[in-house]
């Protein structure tokens, strides 16, 4: 029996790209993983890593070319290329993106073209606004059809107070229920 089709998006919040990879490496073991990341994810090399490491591990894990490219991503909901789609990490700047229906990187023409299928997309968040700007786009996209997210918290509430993180061990639960169109409870802890 064929694995479940899982797009994972990786966008640019760079410094949980570990945590990240790591549940990738759990999540290979049920889905065929075909990996996207966003220009500046596949781009910048920061204090948290090397561009060309992090996309030589994500090849590795997923054994396929990263789709780095707008033309790349755009046949993946024509050629129902996915079941399911993930956003791991899912940065602010992207959650007001999708919000918007703005489709200027891979990871949103990915998203974009799967959802043209009617199939679920999992958001992981992780950014220090989700408590300020970015919280009317988490809310913005908890009314839309097809969109889940894995249960977030505050990440450091003292120093970071609007700052929120998913908590990225529950990707393969939140990814379950989202399978069978439901919401892994509770959003938020």
């Amino acid at each position: 029996m064929s694995k479940p089709k899982l797009g994972f998006c990786l966008t640019g919040s760079f410094c949980t790209f570990q945590a990240v990879i790591e549940q990738m490496k759990i999540l290979s073991e049920t889905y065929d993983i075909l990996p996207i990341m966003s220009y500046h994810a596949y781009q910048l090399d920061t204090r948290f890593g090397k561009a060309a490491e992090h996309i030589k591990t994500i090849e590795a894990i997923c054994g396929k070319k990263i789709i780095h490219d707008l033309p790349s991503a755009e046949p993946i909901g024509p050629q129902k290329m996915t079941d399911l789609m993930l956003v791991a990490p899912c940065s602010g700047n992207t959650l007001a993106k999708l919000a918007l229906g703005i489709t200027d990187s891979p990871a949103l023409m990915a998203v974009k073209s799967h959802l043209r299928n009617n199939k679920p997309v999992v958001i992981a968040v992780s950014t220090n606004d989700a408590l300020s700007g970015s919280g009317k786009n988490i809310g913005a996209l908890l009314n839309l059809r097809n969109y889940y997210f894995v249960p977030f918290c505050q990440d450091n509430c003292t120093a970071k107070p609007t700052s929120m993180v998913a908590d990225f061990t529950k990707i393969p639960e939140a990814l379950a229920a989202a399978q069978e169109h439901r919401q892994l409870q509770p959003i938020v802890f």
